[in-house]
C-alpha cells in the first residue's frame, strides 16, 4: 500500500507543484493560455489557490517522510478531493465539459491517496 501511495503522491505532487507554482507567482496573461477561467476569477483567488496547491504537496510528502502527525497526509488529500470537486463546478459552470476530464482523474487519484495515506 505504501508503493501506491509514493507513485500517487509523486504523481500529484508533481503536477500540483507545477500548476500551484505558475498561479502563485505568474500574471493573469501569462496564465489566460493554459488556465481560461483566470479570466473570470480575482488574481488574489488565483493566487491563493496556487498556494493551496503547493502547502498540499507539502501536506503529501513530508509528513509520511517524516513520521510527524501522518494524519496530514490523508488531510492534505482530502483538500485535494475537494479542490477537484470544486475545479470541475468551476468548468461545469462555464460550459468546458470537455475540461472536466483531467479534474476526474485527479479527483481519482487524490482520494486513493487519500485511503492508501491511512496506513501510515
Amino acid at each position: 500500500m505504501a508503493v501506491t501511495y509514493w507513485i500517487l503522491a509523486a504523481l500529484l505532487g508533481l503536477l500540483y507543484l507545477y500548476s500551484g507554482g505558475r498561479k502563485a507567482v505568474q500574471s493573469k496573461e501569462q496564465l489566460a493560455p493554459m488556465m481560461g477561467w483566470v479570466d473570470t476569477v480575482p488574481m488574489p483567488v488565483v493566487r491563493a489557490i496556487g498556494a493551496v496547491e503547493v502547502l498540499g504537496v507539502a501536506g503529501l510528502v513530508l509528513p509520511p517522510a517524516t513520521g510527524i502527525a501522518p494524519g496530514l497526509a490523508v488531510a492534505a488529500a482530502v483538500g485535494f478531493v475537494v479542490l477537484q470537486v470544486l475545479a470541475a463546478a468551476l468548468h461545469l459552470s462555464r460550459g468546458e465539459v470537455k475540461e472536466t476530464g483531467l479534474n476526474a482523474a485527479l479527483l481519482v487519484m487524490a482520494a486513493v491517496a487519500a485511503w492508501a495515506a491511512t496506513t501510515f
